[in-house]
Order: structure tokens, then C-alpha cells, then sequence
């Protein structure tokens, strides 16, 4: 059972250093170089040496081990190091994790990390090819041989039954899609930057597995990622305003599987995410109405608009006249569709920019920003907020 009262991290760390690489489609580098060009430049963000890092966390998937970077990047001594498991569902938790060794004092600067060749070496895309014996595989092996081999091919399932439930056709989804490349059209580091797409062209985007269409799922890239983590106390003395971890929360629901929860009673949402939204509302004490951006992860466009309905801005079957109606500054870098794929990673630092005030698409005023990880696995979100 989840918890019932509210925890005592919130406010406790903050995020003050941002740091990435180019995003393409073929680096020509290592993943290793790739998340030390990032580490070092979320230092510099932040004001900071290597030599003031005494921490490291990162995603089960990534190749590139803390102590490994830490050695690259002129990273001493380390008191914590971690990684967080299933996939992009993990994005937030590195940054809750970090918080979490602020606020308890066994480490003073983390710096969260994620770095991928996906495009050119290792393509999620690409499904199931094959696995080591795993319970995590057996699991799989329900799905596999009825041809469901692929994370598209999974989400399309609960994506049909979303549709019927609701009374809804497939263009539902494009105006998730057209928001983001709206936003990734004016932000100079997306791949589609200048490219802005209509509702006729989603529609006409060829079908991956219906009724998923093209531009319904996300894009693939190379590059990194990484982000700074210390106090809320030192936070105030370092080069940028900063980001403060308002909220943080991890959940998995009932009968949750990776990408394949197919046994629950209704598909049509994710349970996982009303996990994280619960403990976010009931920490930070606020509700949908106060959030100024919604940075929303965005590996597929049904799953946006599921989210949206899991924290309360809209009732079940809302999501797209929710977007339709721009009542909510979304995935303002141009998101996973339009900006990059880092596993949500980009995520939290326009999340960092739109406190700050320095996004392309900058909200007025954004004193709060939600933040979420990948959903159909085990998630976890964030309420950023402006230092008071």
C-alpha cells in the first residue's frame, strides 16, 4: 500500500546544474565520453569542480558505471553512488534519489546522469531480440508469441481500449504530437527544431501498430543528459536561481508489468502514475491549478494524455480536448517527440530552464513545474518550484 501522509524531502534539495550534449542520431563517440561531456557541463552550470561531487546516480540501463565516470570526469572520492531501475520510468527518481542523500546528509553534491547511443548503437525501438532468463523476461514471454514484440506494440493495446472506452478516434492523439513539435520547432537543440507539424500531418504519418501512427511515438537519439543535485542552503549561493525539489515520489501499481500490465481490470489508465501524483499533491500541497508547466513524458501520445487524467487536470477520457485547449503549457522543449530522447532526462532540466526562466518557450511567471518519468513501468515525478 502507498503511503497516506506526506513525506518529509520536499523543499529539503534542489536541482542547480543542467548540463547535456548535442542530441543526433549518430554521435560518434562512446556512451561514456557522451555522459562525461554531460557531467562536466552540469558542473559548469552549476558553478561547480568535479572536485565537489561526492555523489552519483544513474539508470540500471545506462552502460557507463559511477565509478567509471567519476574516474573520466575527475570526480574524487564518492560517499554515494546508485541506479534506478525500469527504464525511463526512472528519470525523476535519480534526481529524488540524490534529494534523498542531501536531506540525509550522506552526500553533499550529486550529480544525476543518463547517456545513450539509441539511435546508432542499441535501438529500443527495435523490441525484443533477445534476453538473458529473467522473471522480468518470463513475464514478457506471455506477450511475445502473439507478436507483441515491440514498446509500440505494447501501448497500442491499452491505447485501443482507451479509444473504445471513451468514444475516441485515433486523431485524439495528434494534439499531443502537434503541441510538442510546436515547441521543438522554436528551441534550437531539438532535432526538429524549424519543423512544426498540423493535425492532417499526424493523421497521414504512416501506421506502427494501430492505432499508434508515426508521430505518435517517439524519436530515437544519441547524446546525454546530466543534472545537479545539493541543499536548498547551498543552492542559494551558486550561479543560477534554484530549482527546488518541491515534491518527489516513485510509485508502481497493482499488477504493474514493464510496458505489458495487460491482467488489470481497466486498461484505459496508469495507475502507476496516480501513485506518484497522490504523494506529489499531498507533499507539496498543491494541486493542478498551480502548476505552470507540465513537463510530461512522452514516449507515446496516449500515454500523455492518461497522465494528465491520473494527476487531476482533466476527467477520464479529457486528455485531448485538455491539450486541444492549451489550458497547460506542455513539454515546452519540444519533448521526447520533438526535442530528444534521453529518457526523460531532458525532461527535468526544461523543467530547471522554465523555474529559471530561460526556456525558448518560457512560461510567464513559472513558479512551478511538474515534471514526469516514463509510464506503463514503474514511474516516478517531480514538483519543481522557485526558491521563496
Amino acid at each position: 500500500m502507498s503511503l497516506h501522509t506526506k513525506d518529509a524531502l520536499g523543499g529539503r534539495a534542489a536541482v542547480v546544474g543542467i548540463g547535456a550534449t548535442e542530441f543526433s542520431k549518430d554521435s560518434g563517440r562512446s556512451e561514456l565520453k557522451l555522459a562525461v561531456e554531460a557531467v562536466r557541463a552540469a558542473l559548469d552550470d552549476a558553478g561547480l569542480s568535479p572536485d565537489d561531487v561526492d555523489g552519483l546516480v544513474t539508470f540500471t540501463m545506462d552502460t557507463s558505471p559511477e565509478i567509471t565516470v567519476a574516474q573520466a570526469a575527475g570526480i574524487g572520492e564518492l560517499s554515494f553512488f546508485s541506479r534506478v531501475h525500469y527504464g525511463g520510468g526512472a528519470a525523476c527518481a535519480t534526481v529524488l534519489q540524490a534529494a534523498l542523500a542531501v536531506a540525509a546528509g550522506i552526500a553533499e553534491v550529486v550529480v544525476c546522469y543518463r547517456a545513450f547511443n539509441e539511435r546508432s548503437g542499441r535501438r529500443f525501438g527495435a523490441g525484443v531480440q533477445q534476453r538473458e532468463p529473467s522473471a522480468e523476461g518470463a513475464a514478457l514471454g506471455w506477450n511475445l508469441p502473439s507478436g507483441l514484440l515491440t514498446p509500440a506494440s505494447w501501448v497500442a493495446m491499452a491505447a485501443r481500449r482507451y479509444l473504445h472506452a471513451y468514444g475516441l478516434t485515433p486523431e485524439a492523439f495528434g494534439h499531443v504530437a502537434v503541441t510538442d513539435r510546436r515547441h521543438a520547432a522554436r528551441n534550437p537543440a531539438a532535432y526538429f527544431h524549424g519543423q512544426p507539424i498540423t493535425l492532417a500531418e499526424h493523421a497521414a504519418s504512416r501506421w506502427i501498430v494501430e492505432p499508434l501512427r508515426l508521430l505518435d511515438c517517439c524519436q530515437e537519439t544519441d547524446g546525454g543528459q546530466a543534472l545537479v543535485v545539493t541543499s536548498r542552503e547551498r543552492a542559494r549561493d551558486l550561479r543560477h536561481p534554484p530549482a527546488v525539489v518541491v515534491a518527489a515520489a516513485q510509485g508502481a501499481g497493482r499488477a504493474q508489468e514493464q510496458m505489458t500490465s495487460f491482467y488489470r481490470d481497466d486498461l484505459t489508465g496508469l495507475p502507476e502514475m496516480a501513485v506518484v501524483a497522490r504523494q506529489l499533491w499531498r507533499t507539496s500541497g498543491l494541486r493542478p491549478d498551480d502548476m505552470d508547466v507540465g513537463i510530461i513524458y512522452d514516449h507515446f501520445t496516449p500515454f500523455v494524455l492518461m497522465q494528465l487524467e491520473e494527476f487531476g487536470f482533466c476527467g477520464p477520457g479529457e486528455g485531448a480536448d485538455f491539450v486541444a485547449a492549451d489550458a497547460l503549457p506542455l513539454n515546452t522543449h519540444g519533448g521526447q517527440l520533438g526535442e530528444a530522447y534521453l529518457h526523460g532526462m531532458n525532461g527535468i532540466a526544461e523543467g530547471v530552464r522554465q523555474i529559471r526562466g530561460t526556456s525558448v518557450n518560457q512560461a510567464a511567471g513559472a513558479k512551478h513545474t511538474l515534471v514526469t518519468a516514463g509510464t506503463g513501468v514503474p514511474t516516478s515525478g517531480l514538483i519543481l518550484g522557485a526558491d521563496r
